[in-house]
């Protein structure tokens, strides 16, 4: 059984201008110790979809609702929210993108790390500054004892970010959400969070979905990868396969407005015209529809099944992009 099951999970917000669709029938399953990569544009769907696992979109005036939301076999949309709150940090956890927005500025990072695990964990002081101690040195940040009493602005970006990790990782979560967690941090620092999250997946066993609009990223990281648009999985598959045989024309596009530095690439990055969809009235046919390039006659008459391309690998599109 999969660790994580999503089937169908959709979530709306009531707005004064009518229901935004922001999450529109999303299904996948997450594997043991897999990384799995949710790619897509801004305003794609990719932060509230891993909101709403997490029970973190606000109700009202959010609704998230689902034919199956499950963790280990827990349903978390029937968590009350304490429930919900014990269950995060504890069995599931989630880094964002911008540390100095989720650290306490007035607050020592040692006292951020323990407060989480006298919550969780049940630890006495001297056990859990022991235990921040080590969740620090396993994420690389040298002179652990002493950095415990440094706030937060004394720290860099990539530090900042290994710290969030930490304190993510401080009570073994099965599973662990990153939400753009590179993005802000230069390629070098981008480089070593990575291979400190594949080492702890490799080490503990731990789950991941890892949120980017960089593919690049995505291709050195992820075993699998979703590409989304508005609100919509439009493509599915094994990191290789759908890199090298992408089947879809949102996936198509995203990779010809991507640099790459081995050549393969066109010579010529190629942008995608148009703007992201309105949310609050989409399109009944493919959303993608007015902004692609490929697109056949069939397309202005149906809205394009899901197409198996064998190997885990899918698409929601008529073109004949695959192989």
């Amino acid at each position: 059984m999969a660790l994580l099951s999503v089937q169908n999970l959709r979530t709306r917000f009531a707005t004064d201008q009518g229901t935004v669709n922001a999450v529109n029938g999303v299904s996948f399953d997450l594997e043991e110790g897999e990384i799995l990569g949710l790619v897509g544009e801004s305003g794609s769907g990719k932060s509230v979809t891993a909101l709403s696992i997490m029970r973190l979109v606000p109700d009202p005036p959010g609704r998230v609702t689902a034919d199956a939301l499950t963790l280990d076999g827990t349903d978390l949309l029937k968590l009350s929210e304490e429930e919900a709150r014990e269950f995060r940090g504890a069995r599931m956890a989630m880094v964002f993108q911008d540390p100095m927005r989720s650290l306490n500025p007035v607050l020592t990072i040692g006292r951020q790390l323990t407060e989480v695990l006298r919550r969780h964990e049940k630890l006495d002081g001297a056990a859990a500054r022991k235990r921040a101690i080590e969740l620090l040195e396993m994420v690389g940040i040298p002179l652990a004892d002493k950095r415990l009493a440094a706030y937060p602005h004394q720290f860099s970006g990539g530090m900042r970010q290994r710290v969030m990790i930490a304190i993510a990782l401080s009570c073994n979560p099965r599973l662990l959400i990153a939400d753009e967690a590179t993005t802000a941090l230069d390629v070098t620092i981008q480089a070593q969070i990575i291979d400190l999250v594949k080492r702890l997946t490799k080490e503990r066993g731990t789950s991941v979905i890892w949120i980017s609009h960089d593919l690049g990223v995505v291709a050195g990281l992820c075993d699998r990868v979703n590409v989304m648009y508005a609100g919509n999985i439009v493509e599915s598959g094994p990191i290789r396969e759908l890199f090298h045989h992408p089947s879809h024309g949102y996936t198509l596009g995203l990779m010809r407005s991507t640099p790459r530095i081995d050549g393969q690439g066109p010579r010529r990055l190629t942008p995608i015209d148009g703007m992201p969809p309105n949310l609050i009235d989409p399109n009944p046919l493919c959303p993608f529809l007015p902004r692609c390039r490929v697109s056949v006659a069939a397309c202005q008459a149906e809205r394009p099944p899901r197409r198996e391309f064998g190997g885990g690998h899918w698409a929601t599109c008529l073109a004949d992009l695959a192989p």
